[in-house]
């Protein structure tokens, strides 16, 4: 090959080197981040409680479950059936400390994702994952409510809301 072929080339592998550390970089980046906040839903004006709701006062503090609903791993295969209570609020994700904790999952963030309660609903909350956050089959942007039957995806494991 003829010199200017070759020192294009070279020119032609360094930026591919460089673009492949780039994304390494914001790869490592993104995963070691703080979550950020995002806008929640704005609660409804004073003394107004929608129908079937619970108010305010009534959803007791604290981490634990405070109603029937659950989360049911429906796939990967390995995990399925494996059930999570839902709490007042509760973290998915790879690290120890999260309630519905998926080690064996690669695809799923450290801190994934989280779920919480207010006003009677329940919402989900993508927290910068790497792999996002899907409800059934949309990515969550934003804190969005969840309802029976839904189901949320986080990295490749899929689980269903139950009561």
């Amino acid at each position: 090959m003829s010199d200017p072929v070759l020192t294009l080339l070279k020119y032609v592998f360094l930026a591919l080197l460089y673009l492949f550390f780039l994304r390494v970089l914001r790869a490592v980046w993104v995963e070691t981040r703080e979550p950020r906040a995002t806008a929640l839903p704005a609660p409804p004006p004073p003394g107004a409680v929608p129908t079937g709701a619970v108010p305010t006062g009534a959803v007791p503090a604290g981490p634990g479950p405070v109603g029937p609903e659950k989360l049911v791993v429906v796939s990967p295969e390995a995990m399925k059936g494996h059930q999570f209570p839902v709490g007042n609020e509760m973290t998915v994700g790879r690290a120890g400390g999260c309630a519905v904790l998926l080690t064996a999952d690669t695809f799923v963030s450290q801190l994934h994702a989280r779920l919480f309660r207010r006003d009677g609903d329940i919402f989900v909350e993508d927290l910068g994952s790497t792999n996002g956050t899907f409800l059934n089959g949309k990515q969550v942007s934003a804190p969005v409510s969840i309802r029976k039957g839904d189901k949320i995806q986080f990295g490749r494991t899929t689980v269903e809301v139950r009561k």
